[in-house]
């Protein structure tokens, strides 16, 4: 089997302060002097992740299982590179796609159509080719004029439908997705489920966190159990979901 993803002894610290104690006087004189004057603070490390050992090969689909706070989602944004390891190594062998946090970076000063081309430029994608995509992404939002508005005069839903389009524009080797994103009516999730297979279908590796243990069988193939930032079971995705299911 041919290695995408590949994790030795990885463990992840987040830092945690506690700025309870400034005050702003604190503060101001902080600011004032350049930060000569050391405001005073406590800061505590939590292991967010703990020595993770893991391989995620070509073809596979893995559902993230665990109750909230159990390092699902610090593990899909370690694979983003929105975190770095504390210690271990991480090697990834091709393009990564997020489908989290996707309104990430929208300027809500700016209309749909400004946002689709800075989002674009982004991803690394040329003007030309954002130009391209445009007639498809706004079709696909269905907001109608409201895409030459700028964007904080949206519904979290119009916002959301805008996001997901241009999240989904590029095909990318490695697909990861936190949650099946809800973006309005039942037509429009249709659409938005389609666009998600596509993208599927078209990844070397797709992994998804999930609380749909449907959605999970539904989508993935092997299941990997989470218990406060361990790996604690690793197999096909019926028998991690029974684990789960039976031990929490």
């Amino acid at each position: 089997m041919s290695k995408i993803i590949s994790l030795k002894n990885v463990s992840l610290d987040i830092p945690i302060y506690d700025g309870s104690n400034i005050s702003i006087k604190k503060q101001l004189l902080s600011y004032a002097t350049g930060g000569r004057l050391a405001m005073e603070s406590k800061v505590c490390r939590v292991q967010a992740l703990k020595n993770i050992n893991i391989d995620i090969n070509k073809g596979d689909r893995v559902a993230l299982l665990g109750h909230n706070g159990a390092g699902k989602s610090t593990f899909l944004k370690l694979l983003s590179t929105i975190y770095h390891p504390t210690s271990g190594t991480i090697n990834i062998n091709g393009e990564v796609s997020t489908l989290f946090e996707v309104g990430l970076g929208m300027d809500p000063e700016m209309n749909g159509i400004d946002n689709i081309i800075t989002r674009g430029l982004l991803y690394g994608l040329k003007k030309n080719q954002i130009v391209a995509m445009i007639p498809e992404v706004v079709d696909f939002t269905e907001l109608g004029e409201f895409i030459n508005f700028p964007i904080r005069t949206y519904s979290n839903g119009m916002l959301l439908r805008l996001a997901f389009a241009i999240s989904t524009i590029v095909k990318r080797d490695i697909l990861l997705l936190d949650e099946i994103i809800g973006a309005g009516d039942a037509s429009f999730m249709n659409k938005a489920e389609a666009r998600i297979n596509e993208l599927v279908e078209a990844s070397d590796v797709m992994v998804l966190a999930s609380h749909s243990n449907e959605i999970l069988k539904k989508m993935c193939n092997r299941g990997l159990v989470f218990r406060h930032g361990e790996i604690i079971f690793d197999s096909n995705i019926d028998e991690s979901i029974d684990f789960y299911i039976n031990h929490y």
